[in-house]
């Protein structure tokens, strides 16, 4: 038990006390604990991601899993994924005629905001093809804020008297925030709503953009608004605007820090890259690109996801808090604890792991999707497990797949890329990965068609 100011807080690091906590005693710690940060960028802990668990919670879980998330859902949205995957394609390889290295961390992060943003609202903010650039402008402003103050360590969360001696300043950052988000986030809606409403009106859209508008039917913010008609109590303004944000923060650079540490470790180990690569080209061959539909068809290039979750969890600390008394591992944990579960401990410890600092992929062959339990849970587990596990490993894969297919990669120097881990919550590379790269064989002709 340990004892962070105020708060009291309970570490595990063990997949034993792990499953304690989340299968003997899951519902005493299906809550999260109330952050500064989940009351001005929640919504006042309104939103699935803050939400204490009850019926609320429950509802907000039903929509993203059921509405949002579903295998039927990201079916319907997958040319989205595609189209990005392949832009990103032609932006590598435009660069890597000209320059010959390629600079990935910000590659990735745009990819997965375009991604997230096309799926969400039918826009691309990120690329040569923006079309509202005004507010693209103010889209990336709001992002490097809400990303600059989540990695911010907020004193007054463990020493509530703090804000009194003049530690406000990042609570006033946070209320700025609030206002910017919400504001873009409205207005995204209220932008549908009209579009909605002149379908319904039998009114038409501006000339030649027809076919366009047909594309964006389907995004998210249009299938709720069609909910939020059937159903106005359940569908309210804020409660889509709050699964919109927790989308687009859980799903941005959890993901692309996941790219971007597995391209590097396959740097690193130019003999699995090799293997990734000749398994891609048996199965898909030369005449087309990979698919999301491939992936599962390609256990190598899993194992090799698996095992750089396993060593760069994208969430390496999970915070749970209790809503009433309960025993683990012997301990008794008082009502209000804060839980905080050490992912990255537990999947690089020697006893969960044979040489867990060997980038070993083969590691995870014959599991057939299994993850072993306790011991490897990047997604985390139980009633607070993420939703968009799917959702991410179908970008990881797809996205490192056409990669890994369209292009030989190498380091930029004989040395080995540096590993070393930067500060923030989702554990990102401390220095933006720079590679060298060159079309494969029959993939450049398939690159330039593109």
């Amino acid at each position: 038990m340990l004892q962070f100011g105020t708060r009291r807080a309970f570490l595990v690091s063990s997949p034993a006390a792990v499953e304690e906590c989340l299968t003997t005693n899951d519902v005493a710690f299906a809550n999260r604990p109330h952050l500064m940060a989940g009351k001005h960028l929640g919504y006042d802990y309104t939103t699935l991601s803050w939400s204490s668990y009850g019926d609320r919670w429950r509802n907000l879980r039903r929509i993203a899993s059921l509405e949002l998330l579903s295998a039927h859902r990201l079916q319907t949205l997958n040319y989205i994924r595609v189209e990005e995957v392949r832009l990103l394609a032609k932006k590598v390889y435009h660069k890597a005629v000209v320059d010959g290295v390629v600079e990935m961390k910000s590659m990735f992060f745009e990819l997965m905001l375009n991604v997230m943003m096309m799926m969400i609202a039918g826009k691309r903010y990120y690329g040569d093809s923006v079309e509202e650039v005004e507010e693209a402008g103010r889209f990336k402003e709001i992002v490097m804020d809400t990303f600059v103050l989540m990695e911010t360590t907020n004193v007054s969360d463990y020493l509530p008297w703090w804000k009194w001696v003049g530690g406000r300043e990042l609570e006033k950052k946070m209320v700025a925030l609030r206002g910017k988000r919400d504001g873009f986030m409205q207005g995204l809606l209220d932008d549908h709503k009209r579009k909605l409403k002149v379908a319904a009106d039998g009114g038409h859209v501006e000339a030649g953009m027809e076919e366009k508008e047909e594309k964006k039917k389907n995004n998210l913010i249009e299938v709720l608004l069609v909910l939020q008609e059937k159903e106005p109590e359940y569908y309210k303004d804020e409660v889509i605007k709050g699964l919109m944000q927790v989308l687009l923060s859980a799903g941005t650079d959890t993901s692309s820090g996941t790219m971007e540490w597995m391209l590097s470790l396959l740097l690193n180990n130019p003999e699995a890259l090799k293997k990734a690569q000749a398994e891609i080209d048996n199965y898909v061959g030369e005449d087309r690109l990979i698919d999301e539909s491939d992936i599962s068809k390609l256990p190598y290039l899993r194992c090799i996801i698996n095992e750089t979750m396993r060593m760069y969890p994208p969430g390496p600390l999970v915070f749970h808090e209790s809503s009433k008394d309960c025993k683990v591992g012997g301990y008794n944990i008082p009502s209000g604890t804060m839980l905080l579960m050490n992912l990255w401990a537990m999947q690089n410890d020697p006893n969960n792991w044979e040489d867990p600092n060997k980038f070993k992929p083969e590691r995870f062959e014959g599991l057939d999707g299994s993850r072993d339990g306790y011991k490897l849970m990047p997604f985390g587990s139980g009633r607070r497990g993420c939703p968009a596990e799917n959702l991410a490993m179908r970008m990881v894969g797809l996205t490192l797949g056409t990669l890994i297919q369209c292009f030989q990669w190498e380091r930029t120097t004989e040395e080995m890329i540096d590993m070393t881990e930067g500060k923030g919550l989702t554990m990102p590379k401390a220095t933006p990965l720079i590679a060298k790269c060159e079309p494969r064989g029959n993939m450049a002709k398939l690159l330039f068609q593109m």
